[in-house]
This record gives C-alpha cells, sequence and structure tokens, in this order.
C-alpha cells in the first residue's frame, strides 16, 4: 500500500549524506565531476520477465529508510521506498511512473524519464526487473533508472525538491552504483557467475558433510547439472534434479539389494540455502551410499535415469507445475539427444 500522500519524507539525515561524501569524495581522489547517466553497461537492463526467471536478490540492506541492493547480474538497485526516500517524493509517484509507463501519452515523470533513458540508448519494458520472492514480487529499480528519476526531480519537476538537488550533487555518474555496492559489501571481482549462484551456495553447504568413504547423489550429479547449466539452463531453485535422482536410485538400491551387495547406506544432514523453499524443512535427511557403489551409480545414472527416460518425465512435470519455463526442454534435448515429450 503507497504512504499517504501527505505524508512528509523526511530528507536523508547528515549521516547519509556524510557516507555519500566520504564515497563520491574520498581525501585522496578528486571529486568526479561527471554529472550525466552513465549507459548501462551491455544493452539493456534485464526486462521483467527475464528477471523473474533468472534474477535473484544478491545482497540487499535499508540505511536512513533507503532501501537498495545488488542483483544476481551485478545490477545495482533500489527499492520503490528507497527510491522515493533518495528524491524526496512520496512513494506514490514511483508507483505512478510504473504503472503508466507505457502509456502514451503519460505523465510528465514518465515521459521524461523514458527520454532520458532513450538518449542512452536504454530501452526498457519497464522501469524496474521483478523477482519472485517466498512473500510474493519485489520490484528492484536499477540504478539508471533511479538516477533519472532523481535527475528530473533536481531539475526538470514542476517544483524539484531539495533532497533531490542534493543527491544528484552526491550521486550523479557513476556514484549511485558504487555507493550500493560499497553498503553492500559487493565485490564484483569475486561474483560467482550468476547462472551457477544458487549451485555454488548448495555446495558450499554440503562440501565435506558426507562421511568419509560415502558419496550423496547431489554431488554425484554435479557433472550433470554443470552440462545443462553450460546449455544455458539456469540452476535455481525450481530445478533440484537430486531430489528425483535420490528417490529414483533408492528404489533402484532396493530393489538390487545395494545394503547386502555394497555395504548398508547411510543418513546425512542436507541442508538448503535459507532462499531455498526447501530450507523451511532444514536439515533433511539424505542417504548417502559406500563409495564401492559408484560404479553402479554411474551406469544407472547414465543408461536408466537419463537415457531411460526418468529424466524427461522430471523436466516435464516441472514444465506441467508451471515450475521451469517450457524452454527448459529444448536445452535438455539439445544437450543429451532427449525426447522430453513423452
Amino acid at each position: 500500500m503507497s504512504p499517504p500522500k501527505d505524508k512528509t519524507i523526511e530528507p536523508i539525515d547528515d549521516r547519509m549524506e556524510s557516507v555519500v561524501e566520504k564515497l563520491v569524495n574520498p581525501p585522496t581522489h578528486k571529486s568526479t565531476k561527471n554529472n550525466a547517466l552513465i549507459p548501462y553497461k551491455g544493452s539493456n537492463p534485464p526486462t521483467s520477465a527475464q528477471g523473474e526467471l533468472s534474477l535473484q536478490i544478491q545482497k540487499q540492506i535499508e540505511i536512513d529508510g533507503i532501501g537498495m541492493g545488488v542483483l544476481s547480474d551485478g545490477t545495482a538497485f533500489l527499492t520503490r521506498n528507497g527510491l522515493a526516500r533518495l528524491c524526496g517524493i512520496d512513494g506514490s509517484r514511483v508507483t505512478e511512473m510504473s504503472a503508466s509507463w507505457d502509456k502514451t501519452p503519460a505523465p510528465p515523470l514518465t515521459t521524461k524519464v523514458r527520454e532520458m533513458l532513450q538518449e542512452k540508448g536504454i530501452i526498457l519494458d519497464h522501469p524496474y526487473i521483478e523477482i519472485t520472492q517466498r512473500s510474493g514480487f519485489f520490484h528492484a529499480y536499477p540504478d539508471v533508472v533511479c538516477l533519472a528519476v532523481l535527475e528530473y526531480y533536481a531539475f526538470d519537476a514542476p517544483t524539484p525538491t531539495v533532497e533531490a538537488k542534493k543527491n544528484f550533487r552526491l550521486l550523479a555518474g557513476k556514484a549511485l552504483h558504487d555507493f550500493i555496492y560499497t553498503q553492500v559489501g559487493y565485490d564484483p571481482s569475486n561474483r560467482v557467475p550468476p547462472i551457477w549462484q544458487q549451485f555454488h551456495d548448495r555446495i558450499s553447504l554440503t562440501y565435506n558433510a558426507v562421511p568419509k568413504g560415502y558419496f550423496s547423489v547431489f554431488k554425484e550429479i554435479a557433472d550433470m547439472i554443470f552440462t545443462l547449466g553450460e546449455a544455458g539452463l539456469q540452476i535455481d531453485k525450481s530445478f533440484v534434479p537430486d531430489g528425483s535422482v535420490g528417490i529414483c536410485w533408492s528404489k533402484h538400491w532396493t530393489e538390487i539389494g545395494g545394503d547386502a551387495r555394497y555395504g548398508q547406506r547411510q543418513e546425512w544432514d542436507h541442508n538448503y540455502p535459507d532462499y531455498f523453499p526447501q530450507a523451511k524443512s532444514n536439515p533433511q535427511p539424505a542417504w548417502c551410499y559406500p563409495n564401492e557403489a559408484l560404479g553402479e551409480f554411474r551406469r544407472w545414472l547414465q543408461e536408466a535415469y537419463i537415457e531411460g527416460g526418468k529424466f524427461a518425465k522430471y523436466i516435464n512435470t516441472k514444465i506441467k507445475q508451471r515450475e521451469l519455463p517450457a524452454s527448459f526442454a529444448q536445452l535438455i534435448t539439445s544437450a543429451y539427444n532427449l525426447d522430453t515429450e513423452h
């Protein structure tokens, strides 16, 4: 719900301004003189549809009422209320801009912001990137959009705001981008590529968690996951094939008398990253198997699970449940030459 229109937006306090001043004008460097919007690196910022399918919030923080963060592709963003507070306006103005983005004619704010972005070669379907979270949808406003809105309220609005003028002076050019990176503690040089971030987070929680002399299904299907990731499939919380593989392999283990043939399997505590829906039931008991059975597992995985149709069945089920996009079937077909239609 938007805040009441008569609600006063408190200006950023001296502590916030001091932090920004130190970042933009550090003692050992000359202050920036670039007061123009910087072009977005690459082509265009992701559209909301792209964000919903592939992007997640990497880091997020709120400072003096200004919500900010970085997405998994490195995009620095502000929240709706954070952007409003930065500009000294009511959040309803940002909501109005978003709602009128594809309208013609559009309100002055929407029209001017679109023009400023187009001059930089940036064409957006929406001024925000829509992110899916457990609590619902979240709108992240990229820094390039935020700077355009800030510039509008600093110079072009019928009644420019004092906050916008002050903050545009401090945050123009690349300063807002750098400020967000610094405040959330994000280092792009150490960033895991977005397509692997969630897989990386899962591995970090299972590393050395399996007893010595045993293997886990998750670790052993890493090659399969890598193959699909290289083919372009987004490895995220919607794609958890080790659950399917584990169930099918456990059934096969019982059928062949695995305990008697290779030694008894054991349970171990498997944990998902806290942003996975599965994390609600952490830790989760999972089977680990004697290393002596590795050869049988790898044979079964290739011949029975992948080539035998079980993998295709898992993907089709997820697509029908709308947990995976239909394009996943095409990626898997290409990667493994499978028939995912049946």
